[in-house]
Formats: structure tokens, C-alpha cells, sequence
């Protein structure tokens, strides 16, 4: 799917045409510069390069500067792949968020925000074991049993515990295009997306 680029501004609300409040999350998309252009022949697939938010060489590596000056563009932080564009693009070419419309819709991912390690109640929604009295009160958000001591005398794969939550990939998909705003590359999308202000997120058309 073609898509883009962008940063996460923040949430903010916009009035409908029938009066309701509607909840929604802007984004900053692009403009993303096509780095390299992937081709079944020489890649195994073909697909297309982007990147977003330009950089100064002193931060890029040698390995990106050659990267980007075969592409003959200025080094970027971020790079993405989409496929499937209805135009055709060169390396160089600038991408803005004007390739997407009004009440279209599109999947965005991002980086979940951090939550730390985290017990079973918050991470997983477990209710809370164990009873207020007979010496367990202390003990309501505990996991309770995770697993036999017989048989199979192991606790399974995959058992619900306490962790490390959020910093995950999280795709919300048939999200709505309320506006767009080309003049300063602005997307507003309903609902929220994955991740916080000013993380990096990819918006799939």
C-alpha cells in the first residue's frame, strides 16, 4: 500500500457537519523524498524507499551518505517502504500528504508508549484474586495459580503474567481522513493512533 511518513503532533476535536464533537489525532505527514526504488530483478520485490525529516551529514555514517548520494538527496532520519503507487516516481521525487483525500481511509502504525513492567491487572486486565480476609490482604492483584504441580508439572508457553508492557508495533487499521491540510502538511485522522506526541508513525493509504 502507498503511504507515508510522519510525526505525531497531538489530539485535538473538530465539529462534524452534523454538530458532534469529533475526536481526532494530527499528524505531521511528510514531505517524504524518494531514497531508492526496488525492483524484482535486482531486490526480489519491488517496492519504494522514502525518507523523512532531512539531517546534517556530521550525524549520517558513511554507509547512509553513499545511500543517499547515489539517490542524490540530502541525508534522512527515517526511512520507510511502501508499494503499490498509482503514480509513477523517481528517486528524488517529493511525496506530500496532497495523495490523500477527505473521508478516505487509512491504517497507521506506531510505537506504543512505555509502560514499564507491569502486573497481571494493567497488562493483561485480570480481575484480582485471593479475598479481603483469611490473610490475603495484601494479595488482590495477584495472578493467582499458573499452572499444576502434577501434571504437567511445567507452566505452558504463553502463560498471562506480570512484564514488560507497551514499546510494541501497533497497526490501527480503517481510520478516517477528516482534513486535509496541505500548506502545512497536516493530516487529521479520527480517533487515536498508536504512540506519543512527536513519535514517528507510517500512514498506509
Amino acid at each position: 500500500m502507498p503511504g507515508l511518513l510522519g510525526k505525531k503532533i497531538g489530539m485535538t476535536s473538530v465539529f462534524g457537519a452534523d454538530g458532534k464533537n469529533i475526536p481526532c489525532t494530527v499528524i505531521e505527514a511528510g514531505p517524504c523524498v524518494v531514497t531508492q526504488l526496488k525492483t524484482v530483478e535486482k531486490d526480489g520485490y519491488a517496492a519504494v524507499q522514502v525518507g523523512f525529516m532531512p539531517k546534517s551529514e556530521k550525524h549520517t555514517n558513511k554507509a547512509e551518505a553513499g545511500h543517499f548520494k547515489a539517490a542524490g538527496v540530502q541525508p534522512m532520519r527515517h526511512l520507510a517502504e511502501f508499494d503499490g503507487f498509482e503514480q509513477e516516481v523517481k528517486l528524488g521525487d517529493t511525496l506530500t500528504v496532497e495523495m490523500f483525500e477527505e473521508n478516505s481511509y487509512v491504517d497507521v502504525t506506531g510505537t506504543s508508549k512505555g509502560k514499564g513492567f507491569q502486573g497481571v491487572v494493567k497488562r493483561h486486565g485480570f480481575g484480582g484474586v485471593g479475598q479481603s480476609t483469611h490473610g490475603q490482604d495484601d494479595r488482590l492483584r495477584a495472578p493467582g495459580s499458573i499452572g499444576a504441580c502434577a501434571t504437567p508439572s511445567r507452566v505452558f508457553k504463553g502463560t498471562r503474567m506480570a512484564g514488560h508492557m507497551g514499546v510494541d508495533k501497533v497497526t490501527v487499521q480503517n481510520l478516517v481522513v477528516l482534513k486535509v491540510i496541505p500548506e502545512y502538511n497536516l493530516i487529521m485522522i479520527k480517533g487515536s493512533v498508536p504512540g506519543a506526541k512527536n513519535s514517528i508513525v507510517v500512514i498506509n493509504k
